[in-house]
């Protein structure tokens, strides 16, 4: 964004405040890594979407493999050339610094598949194809990042959690259906958007291409889905926290063990009232005050990636 667009409108798209509301019990620095960490990813989002809308592949191609070579020597690009790279590897670097190697690894090892599910995105969007509800649904759990927000509550809780707790069934449950919840809300709120930019990339407009469904019937279903999570969670959360008790063995591992999986899964409810809270503040989806629906009006078009 230029100058005077930052001034006009970043504070009132609220990226910061999403966070803040859910990686609550986190320290400072954390938090602020995790927020700056997210305003990065929207504007990565926005990129995106300006190299397709604008028919650059070439552009876009350049940045999927400079990302991809940040986050595995993120030092090594804290001064490149083009912003959106540099500041992914001042992120990467402060989000590396909070716990073990192993937790990098994964995390690394989770995004590296985000950058090429945008690249499938990509793809899919400059070739026109909408993809099946089923497999709308599985790229939508990498574009939408689940696996990056969840190894994040680790960040919060001041705790790696071992691989046997974070692949068991009740934690997974849990983590899944709020990024679920989060990832078909955003679909929700952003199908005016959507649909007047002709996109193919919206469980709403999957439904309307593979089902048949009106509008009207689409927006009733894509709801159904989302009050969905809401039920499944109160039940996955019950069973997720009576695992996290089950850790708590008698040792002192034990109780710091249960004490982080409880802060985790307690902050999976709070992406359901952050992420509900976001979208109707934010200004990035007020589709109906934009001169162009399909375009928010703080994107700048020429700072796209083509130099």
């Amino acid at each position: 964004m230029p100058a005077d667009k930052v001034e006009e409108y970043a504070d009132g798209l609220c990226y910061t405040d999403l966070m803040a509301g859910y990686y609550i019990g986190a320290s400072d620095e954390v938090l602020q890594a995790i927020a700056d960490y997210s305003a990065w990813f929207f504007v990565w989002d926005d990129r995106h979407d300006r190299d397709i809308v604008h028919h650059r592949p070439a552009a876009w191609r350049r940045l999927r493999f400079r990302l991809h070579a940040a986050l595995d020597s993120p030092q090594d690009h804290l001064h490149h050339e083009d912003p959106l790279v540099a500041g992914f590897a001042d992120s990467m670097v402060r989000l590396y610094s909070f716990l073990p190697r192993t937790w990098n690894t994964r995390f690394a090892r989770h995004f590296h598949a985000v950058i090429e599910a945008y690249d499938q995105e990509f793809r899919n969007r400059t070739e026109g194809y909408v993809p099946t509800v089923e497999d709308y649904l599985e790229l939508r759990r990498l574009t939408f990042a689940h696996w990056i927000w969840t190894d994040l509550l680790e960040l919060s809780a001041g705790l790696e959690l071992p691989d046997h707790v974070r692949k068991h069934p009740a934690y997974r449950r849990a983590a899944l259906l709020s990024q679920e919840f989060a990832a078909w809300y955003n679909d929700l709120c952003s199908f005016p958007k959507e649909i007047a930019g002709d996109e193919v990339h919206n469980l709403g407009i999957s439904l309307i291409t593979h089902k048949g469904l009106t509008l009207e019937e689409t927006v009733a279903e894509v709801r159904r889905r989302v009050e969905g999570c809401i039920s499944d969670f109160r039940v996955a959360e019950r069973d997720a926290l009576e695992f996290a008790d089950s850790l708590a063995d008698g040792t002192v591992w034990g109780k710091e063990l249960s004490a982080a999986v409880r802060a985790c899964v307690r902050n999976m409810r709070n992406w359901y009232s952050s992420v509900y809270w976001f979208h109707h503040e934010s200004g990035r989806y007020r589709v109906d005050s934009w001169d162009d629906r399909s375009t928010p009006p703080y994107v700048n078009n020429e700072a796209a990636g083509e130099k």
